[in-house]
């Protein structure tokens, strides 16, 4: 929980990019989030939003580490080159997007890194927002090693047919039957993708497959309402959202680790 920690604990992070083996076998940038000590401490796969692998969300994967989670972000745009993160996310969005399959490639690579390291528990949880919590879904539906999953306010989850493109082929929520470890849910009761109708036939659609799941909606809050940056953030709604995060991450990761 937030400002829960004691004044007198070791509480400090390292904090750096590097790259790593992603999907694919290929060399790839990641931020990586390490919290002092030596462990075991569980760890978190962190994948990013549309905007990019962007400033927001190293300081997204640092808060997680000062919460006693060592976290890796690959940069799921990193094959198409780089410059500011802006520009970066340009060029992936008029070129279709980045593909599923690589998405799912590179988390479970991500994935295999934690479980390498001496520090990790082998615990591992996997988080992401906007089109980071569509692929988070995707990935724990697909991919098997995730203990825990947080959706926040993924778009496009809830999908048509005719919504399908080459790089996304499939609607997440098609593949719930196979989702393997329990989901937390984070809303906004403005946002209008996901609707709260959306989110609903979500909800729905894991009840039917008798999954583990956790839904909070928040009312006076649209899409993104996290992003301190941005006119969009609720400071009251996000405050009580990541303390959820870290309540759900601590039950399914902590207790067992």
């Amino acid at each position: 929980m937030w400002n829960s920690y004691r004044t007198d604990s070791e509480l400090g992070i390292t904090a750096e990019i590097t790259t790593f083996e992603g999907g694919g076998g290929e060399e790839i940038h990641a931020y990586v989030v390490k919290p002092s000590g030596e462990g075991p401490f569980p760890g978190v796969v962190v994948i990013h939003h549309m905007p990019g692998w962007d400033e927001f969300y190293q300081e997204f994967c640092e808060r997680l580490g000062r919460h006693g989670f060592g976290v890796i972000a690959p940069d799921l745009y990193c094959r198409f080159g780089h410059g500011t993160p802006d520009d970066v996310a340009a060029k992936v969005r008029s070129q279709g997007g980045v593909p599923d399959d690589t998405v799912v490639a590179d988390c479970t690579a991500a994935n295999a890194w934690l479980r390498s390291q001496p520090w990790c528990s082998g615990r591992i949880g996997i988080i992401g927002s906007c089109s980071g919590g569509r692929h988070a879904t995707l990935v724990a539906s697909k991919a098997p090693g995730f203990d825990a999953l947080v959706d926040l306010w993924g778009g496009g989850v809830v999908a048509s047919a005719d919504q399908a493109t080459p790089a996304r082929p499939v609607a997440p929520i098609d593949l719930t039957a196979q989702l393997s470890c329990p989901i937390l849910g984070i809303f906004g009761n403005d946002d209008q993708s996901p609707t709260p109708e959306q989110v609903d036939i979500h909800e729905a659609e894991l009840a039917k497959h008798g999954k583990e799941y956790e839904f909070h909606r928040y009312d006076g809050a649209g899409h993104g309402f996290f992003y301190y940056h941005a006119p969009m953030y609720r400071q009251e709604q996000a405050m009580d959202g990541w303390a959820k995060i870290f309540d759900f991450f601590g039950r399914k990761l902590r207790s067992q680790s």
